[in-house]
C-alpha cells in the first residue's frame, strides 16, 4: 500500500508484477491520471525517486525498490486554459466496508464481487460514486489496486472479476475478448416467448441521435451479435423468468436483443419503453442479474462462482410464484454456435460458392489465354 509522509509525498513498494517494467509504464499502469509530461517534470526536478535516487522515466524498476513520487495536488493542469484534474478524494470507512462486503471470493489474482445495482463500473462526466473508484479499498499491502477487467451496467447487478496484478489483468482481459469466459445472466421479461429456448442472431449497431448511449438492430451496419436463452419458468403469459448467454460482448445486447424480439427486460425503461413495466406491485428497477461466471485463471484453474439476486429481484420471483431453485438446475455448458448445424450449413454454402466463384475463374483464364487458330496463308496464283 502506498504510504505518505506529512509533506504528503507518495511512496510506492516495487511489486513482483512490476519487475523489470520502465518508470514511464508504472505510472501508466498504476497512476493514470498523472501524464507523461509531469513524470518527466518530476524527473527533471528531482523530485521523482528511486531508492533515494534521482530518475528518470526510462528507468527499469526492480521488485522491492521503493518509488518517491511527489503529492497529487503538485500535478498541474496542463495546456492553455486547461481545467485542473479532480483530485480523488480516499474513501470513508464506510465506503470500503461496502467495498470489502461486495467480495464473494477471492485467490491470490483475482476478486469476485457481487455488484448491487445502481452502480456505476467506471466514472463519467457526472458519475462520482462508482466501483472503480471503491477498489480503492481493496489495495493491498504492496500498494497494488484492483484493475477492472470487464464491465456491468449500473442497473445490472451480479459477479464481476477484477484483477489484482497486471499480468491477471492481461489474462483476463484476452479472455473475454476472445469470448472464452462463459456468462449467465438471469432476467425477468415480459411476456412469453413462443419458443422455450433458442438463439438470437442479430446485428446491433449505435443508434443514431442517442449519442451512442442506444443499440438498435441494424442488419445492414450493425456488428454481429449472438445471445442464447432458454425458458426457466413462465407466470402465464404476463412475463417469464429466462436464463441469458451472451455468444457476443456488445454494448447492452441483453437488453437490445431481448426488446427486438418482443420481451423486453422489466424495468428496462430505455429499450422496452412503457412496455418494461409490470403491474401488482412489481418492483420497476432493471431485473437482469448477472448470475454466474466462469473463467480459467492464470494457473489454468476455473474460477466459477454465481453471484446471489438483488432484494427486487428475489422479490419479484416470489410475487410470481417462481421457484428459486429452478434456475440452478440449468445447465451453463451450452453448443458451441459455430458448431452448430446452421453454422455448418452456411460455412458448407458459402465454401461451395467461393468453389464454384474459383472454377469459374479458371475457366475464363484458360479461355483467354488460348490461341486462336491459326490461319492458313494463302497461297498467290
Amino acid at each position: 500500500m502506498a504510504k505518505i509522509s506529512s509533506d504528503n509525498v507518495r511512496t510506492f513498494s516495487v511489486g513482483e508484477d512490476d519487475d523489470g517494467i520502465r518508470l514511464d509504464r508504472w505510472f501508466k499502469r498504476h497512476l493514470p491520471d498523472v501524464s507523461f509530461n509531469l513524470v518527466s517534470r518530476w524527473a527533471r526536478t528531482g523530485q521523482l525517486r528511486v531508492d533515494g535516487k534521482r530518475a528518470t522515466p526510462g528507468d527499469r524498476l526492480a521488485t522491492g525498490q521503493v518509488l518517491r513520487v511527489p503529492p497529487a495536488e503538485a500535478a498541474p493542469a496542463e495546456g492553455p486554459g486547461a481545467r485542473p484534474k479532480r483530485i480523488v478524494e480516499p474513501l470513508t470507512d464506510d465506503e470500503a466496508e461496502f467495498i470489502r462486503e461486495m467480495v464473494i471470493a477471492k485467490g491470490r489474482d483475482w476478486y469476485v464481487l457481487n455488484k448491487p445495482p445502481g452502480l456505476a463500473t467506471q466514472g463519467g462526466t457526472k458519475t462520482v460514486q462508482h466501483l472503480d473508484r471503491l477498489l480503492d479499498g481493496l489495495v493491498n499491502d504492496e500498494g497494488q489496486r484492483p484493475k477492472l477487467v470487464h464491465r456491468l451496467d449500473k442497473d445490472t447487478s451480479g459477479v464481476l472479476l477484477v484483477a489484482r496484478s497486471a499480468r491477471a489483468a492481461g489474462h483476463f482481459a484476452k479472455a473475454f475478448s476472445g469470448r472464452t469466459a462463459r456468462k449467465v445472466y438471469w432476467a425477468l421479461i415480459t411476456g412469453v416467448p413462443s419458443a422455450d429456448e433458442g438463439l438470437i442472431d442479430a446485428p446491433l449497431a449505435k443508434q443514431p441521435g442517442t449519442g451512442g448511449e442506444k443499440m438498435h438492430v441494424d442488419e445492414e451496419n450493425g456488428l454481429p451479435s449472438r445471445t442464447r436463452y432458454r425458458l426457466i419458468e413462465r407466470a402465464g403469459n404476463r412475463a417469464a423468468w429466462v436464463e441469458l448467454q451472451p455468444l457476443t460482448g456488445r454494448t447492452h445486447q441483453l437488453r437490445a436483443h431481448m426488446a427486438a424480439i418482443g420481451h423486453p427486460i422489466v424495468g428496462d425503461a430505455k429499450y422496452g419503453g412503457a412496455d418494461a413495466f409490470l403491474t401488482g406491485g412489481i418492483s420497476r428497477k432493471m431485473h437482469l442479474h448477472a448470475r454466474r461466471l466462469k473463467v480459467d485463471g492464470l494457473d489454468g484453474k476455473p474460477i466459477d462462482y454465481t453471484a446471489e439476486l438483488p432484494g427486487h429481484f428475489a422479490e419479484t420471483l416470489a410475487t410470481l410464484g417462481f421457484d428459486p431453485m429452478a434456475g440452478e438446475m440449468m445447465p451453463l455448458d451450452t453448443p458451441d454456435p459455430a458448431k452448430s448445424p446452421e453454422t455448418r450449413a452456411r460455412r458448407a454454402a458459402a465454401a461451395a460458392k467461393s468453389a464454384r466463384k474459383a472454377r469459374k475463374g479458371e475457366r475464363r483464364s484458360r479461355g483467354g489465354a488460348a490461341a486462336k487458330p491459326a490461319r492458313r496463308p494463302t497461297r498467290r496464283k
